[in-house]
């Protein structure tokens, strides 16, 4: 789970954003950035949104999380079905989405059924 709202200070020093919080919030302004008054501080302390941010900055920020570790069955379904999925190229799993959402799952399984 990531923040949704970060300060100017933890915004400091990410690729292309300014390098004092004076600028964050100089770009905050002049950008219009979704902001909210930063609970228990005095002051004019503000926290923005992340959904303000411009769409590099965020990416960079959050893509190389690691996820959190949980455990598998090996025998699940869906375990089964997603290690499949992995294995496609691109241009199948695009071909297999548009045939579910098309389609439906029923016609998944009627097809799966008449073989």
């Amino acid at each position: 789970m990531y923040k949704e709202w970060l300060t100017a200070k933890e915004l400091v020093g990410l690729a292309g954003l300014p390098m004092t919080t004076q600028g964050i919030n100089a770009m905050a302004r002049r950008e219009q950035w979704a902001s909210r008054k930063r609970l228990g501080v005095q002051g004019k302390a503000l926290e923005y949104h992340i959904s303000s941010l411009p769409i590099d900055i965020f990416e960079g920020q959050f893509a190389n999380e690691t996820s959190a570790s949980y455990q598998v069955k090996r025998n699940d379904d869906s375990f089964i079905w997603q290690e499949a999925y992995n294995q496609l190229s691109c241009a199948e799993r695009e071909i297999i989405l548009k045939f579910i959402m098309r389609e439906g799952a029923l016609a998944l399984i009627n097809l799966i059924n008449n073989k």
